[in-house]
């Protein structure tokens, strides 16, 4: 069975899985919040009718004061008839006339402030303006009557061209030639209203924005672009200024709506999605990401505690293939002393000799990976030559074996015992996927800070998913093997040599290149 195979199965398997589960949670998650947007626009959809009803009644308000105004406009017209008709001079009155009403009528204004002056802009009379010469007395107490007179003339002078610009004057021609100006400003009442009627907009303004668990809002004059009100504490500051930056602001915002709240105003409020919608939306991918990261460090944490329990395995069990192999060794070099005695041929003997050196080496090998490995500066060609010497003996003849160097010394710090062993192990299987038959070659070359072994098959090549998955603990292609040769090789020359091997290319039928590079001093 390939081991590793089904291991990665099993990955593609398990991660298929979790793409399902993260897909299913991202999809319900998405949903809901679907639906709580929906229900968060319809929220504000209800809101938006109730302001429109409340901008509607402030309309009807405003209305309403115009319509007062306007009546109030008449009845100072009517006053100052009233007053022209009692201005005349004695010979121009009529002796039959029953002046009663006329008395009545300017008798009845006790509210609407007015004051009459000439072409010259000399005050000629005035009434219920809240003050007179007296207070003034009371401000200027060390000024005379003369001068007294002359402030409360400038004052009223002042205060009629300031009611001007919001109300224009009346002008009368009281005699041939002889006009006045009546001018006049909103009554107390009219103005008490007006004041209730500002703090009913204002508290409409605060209502549509103080509402903060709604949603960040922004109210602005659509025709001069200032801020009117907002809950964003960054806009707060602005309000009454024109808006910084509006395009960017306004197009983080998802929705508008216009309301008409007076006559001379109307205003664009633009709305975003709340703050708890914004966290629900993206809380999926915080929490799977917060998982993700544990399951990784939990990965990293078990995965080096695994690879130490591994060492710890490797190094025992290699240990105690040396021991095992040791008794059987010692009883061989026994049995062919033995048989030297009884004059068995030294000829007879050498090839049963050369097998228990091989057998000394492999068990030599095995110890110094259970109990760590010396480097000594010695010439790595004459490694790499003795074990190329030692396997183009034990080989089929049908393969043409090669071992090229580009100088006849090179020094390098390694273990020769070891480095054999990779060397042996990548060998047998590109023999191996030759079939006994082709052609190998082992170029040894020196680079400025490395040396490099390329071993050459012509064998069927390695496919490209499988060329860094060959090196993994269990890994095989053979029906019998237990698929730990390649690791071992990769230990050797990853944790003992500190450098790398890799299959350099690869092309199927042709064969491969694999490459050990080793590190320079």
């Amino acid at each position: 069975m390939n081991l590793y195979s089904n291991k990665q199965k099993w990955k593609i398997a398990l991660l298929l899985v979790a793409i399902l589960l993260v897909a299913a949670s991202l999809f319900f998650s998405n949903q809901i919040v679907t639906k709580v947007r929906e229900r968060e626009k319809e929220r504000i959809t209800h809101w938006a009718d109730a302001i429109r009803k409340k901008a509607d009644l402030v309309n009807l308000t405003n209305r309403t004061f115009d319509e007062l105004r306007e009546k109030e406009r008449q009845k100072v017209q009517l006053w100052a008839k009233a007053t022209r008709e009692l201005a005349k001079p004695s010979q121009d009155f009529n002796m039959n006339m029953d002046y009663t009403f006329l008395l009545e009528i300017i008798q009845a204004n006790d509210d609407i402030p007015v004051i009459l002056m000439d072409r010259n802009n000399k005050v000629l009379s005035h009434i219920n303006l809240g003050f007179d010469k007296d207070k003034l007395r009371e401000l200027y107490p060390e000024s005379d009557k003369k001068a007294i007179d002359k402030k409360f003339n400038d004052s009223l002078v002042t205060l009629s061209e300031s009611w001007q610009d919001s109300h224009e004057p009346i002008e009368v021609e009281v005699y041939r030639n002889i006009n006045q100006r009546f001018y006049y400003f909103d009554s107390r009442k009219l103005g008490h209203l007006e004041n209730q009627r500002d703090s009913l907009i204002h508290a409409f303004n605060r209502e549509l924005i103080d509402n903060r668990s709604l949603v960040p809002v922004v109210f602005i004059n659509k025709n001069n672009r200032e801020v009117i009100e907002t809950n964003i504490d960054s806009l707060t500051s602005r309000i009454g200024k024109l808006l910084p930056d509006e395009k960017k602001i306004i197009s983080a915002m998802h929705d508008s709506l216009e309301i008409s709240f007076q006559d001379y105003q109307t205003g664009v409020v633009y709305f975003d999605e709340s703050e708890e919608l914004q966290q629900l939306r993206f809380y999926p991918y915080l929490q799977f990401g917060s998982i993700g990261l544990f399951i990784l460090i939990g990965y990293l944490v078990f995965s080096t505690f695994r690879k130490a329990e591994q060492n710890q395995v490797w190094a025992g069990m290699a240990k105690e293939t040396a021991h095992q192999l040791g008794t059987p060794l010692s009883s061989l070099m026994a049995w062919i002393q033995l048989l030297e005695a009884k004059g068995v041929p030294k000829e007879d003997l050498n090839e049963m000799n050369k097998d228990i050196d091989r057998l000394t080496i492999i068990a030599d090998r095995f110890q110094k990976i259970g109990s760590g490995a010396m480097l000594t500066d010695q010439n790595i060609v004459d490694t790499v030559s003795h074990v190329t010497d030692y396997l183009r003996s034990r080989i089929s003849s049908k393969v043409t074996f090669r071992f090229t160097h580009s100088e006849d010394e090179i020094i390098l710090a390694h273990n020769a015992p070891l480095l054999e062993w990779v060397i042996e192990n990548i060998c047998k299987n590109a023999v191996d996927a030759m079939e006994g038959q082709g052609e190998l070659t082992v170029l040894l070359e020196q680079g400025p800070k490395k040396v490099y072994i390329d071993i050459t098959d012509t064998g069927k090549g390695i496919p490209a998913n499988m060329q860094k998955t060959i090196f993994e603990p269990g890994f095989t292609t053979k029906t019998r093997g237990w698929g730990l040769g390649l690791s071992l090789v990769r230990r050797i020359v990853h944790t003992y040599h500190k450098g790398s091997v890799f299959v350099l290319r690869s092309e199927p039928g042709k064969g491969t290149t694999f490459r050990i590079s080793l590190p320079k001093k």
